[in-house]
């Protein structure tokens, strides 16, 4: 399956988180952030402790074992982390919740991201 054939209408099925929420369960050890963004994205901007998976290159495979944690799918606005969401959920795994807003609501909350170089 490609991503192209992710049925997006299926949204309903990822669960939205907020920032701040995100933010609190990354510092309390309860979600892994996979950040789906691409790497020229990640490199002017990052999430602290995301693991990077681009959307354009995405298996579901790839996701790191959350050893117990809830994965959150993140991105630049919302769009693509529901995409991956559907998508890992299409590969079999239990991955349903993504940060509403991304990376702009990140940023609109007073949250700290790390800048490239």
């Amino acid at each position: 399956m490609t991503l192209v054939e992710v049925d997006v209408s299926q949204a309903e099925k990822v669960h939205d988180l907020t920032a701040e929420e995100v933010a609190a369960g990354i510092a309390q050890g309860r979600y892994l952030l996979i950040d789906v963004r691409e790497p020229n994205e990640v490199a002017a901007e990052a999430y602290p402790d995301a693991v990077v998976l681009p959307l354009s290159t995405f298996d579901p495979a790839e996701i790191p074992d959350p050893q117990g944690k809830t994965v959150v799918f993140a991105c630049r606005s919302g769009k693509r982390s529901v995409t991956a969401s559907l998508a890992a959920q299409a590969g079999g795994k239990p991955y349903d919740s993504h940060l509403a807003g991304g990376m702009l609501a990140w940023k609109a909350a007073g949250l700290p991201s790390k800048t490239g170089g």
